[in-house]
């Protein structure tokens, strides 16, 4: 079987100013892998050409071997945060059906099957019980979990997060990491993220954008860019091996 997403040398520039270059890789179903690099390095135009935000300036991207325009039916995307109204009057099971309207049918109203579909999904964030608070009294961390919820309750094969445990505190990042640990079986997770001390423990490969891509094992990830320096040599022994020539 074709990985479920490849890119094929490409490119991307913003009025003619280069993003990324030749970039190459795939991304087999099932994986659970982390995306790594300094801001401004392309990680957020990575995920706009996944999504079909824009377009490559060369290249090809590929989802199980075949160019597609539409990606819906397979793909979802959790935002770092959701700039809403808290005073909005929705509910929680509301938002996460959301993420069913592409389903809706001409006269509006979800199915009782889409409701089952939007409870479990949210069994798998652990919020059930919070079907029914408004959804714009809930803490950041209980937020990023209903849209995880919203985002899962279609089913996706690949799930795009960008940093969802950015704005949160210890305890629900925890919790954040949890609940996407029980959903590598399920579903191929993509996560941009500067929390590189714990997603090594995680994923299965990790991804470093620099305008270039590199794709490293955990192991191998220097301690280093934990703390926001993303050196050359990329890797823990390269570099542990230069820095021994430097100071014998």
């Amino acid at each position: 079987m074709p990985p479920i997403l490849a890119f094929e040398n490409v490119s991307f520039a913003y009025d003619g100013f280069p993003v990324l270059r030749n970039v190459s890789f795939h991304i087999d179903e099932g994986e659970y892998v982390g995306i790594i690099g300094p801001n401004g390095g392309g990680k957020t135009t990575l995920f706009k050409l996944i999504l079909g935000f824009l377009k490559p300036t060369h290249g090809k991207i590929l989802f199980y071997g075949k160019p597609t325009a539409d990606v819906t039916d397979f793909l979802a995307y959790v935002p770092q945060t959701l700039r809403h109204d808290r005073q909005f009057p929705i509910s929680v099971l509301e938002v996460v059906l959301g993420g069913l309207l592409h389903r809706l049918p001409w006269y509006g109203r979800f199915s009782k099957k889409d409701h089952e579909d939007a409870l479990c999904a949210l069994d798998k964030v652990g919020l059930r019980e919070f079907q029914n608070r408004q959804f714009g009294t809930l803490s950041l961390g209980q937020t990023q979990r209903v849209l995880i919820a919203r985002a899962i309750v279609s089913r996706p094969k690949l799930l795009l997060l960008d940093e969802p445990t950015a704005s949160v505190d210890s305890h629900s990042e925890a919790e954040i990491h949890k609940i996407l640990a029980s959903l590598r079986n399920e579903i191929t997770l993509l996560m941009v993220t500067h929390d590189i001390r714990t997603i090594i423990q995680d994923v299965q490969r990790v991804i470093l954008v620099q305008n270039e891509v590199s794709t490293l094992n955990p192991a191998e990830v220097c301690e280093h860019f934990a703390l926001g320096v993303y050196h050359t040599p990329l890797v823990k022994s390269a570099f542990n091996s230069s820095q021994e020539k430097k100071n014998p």
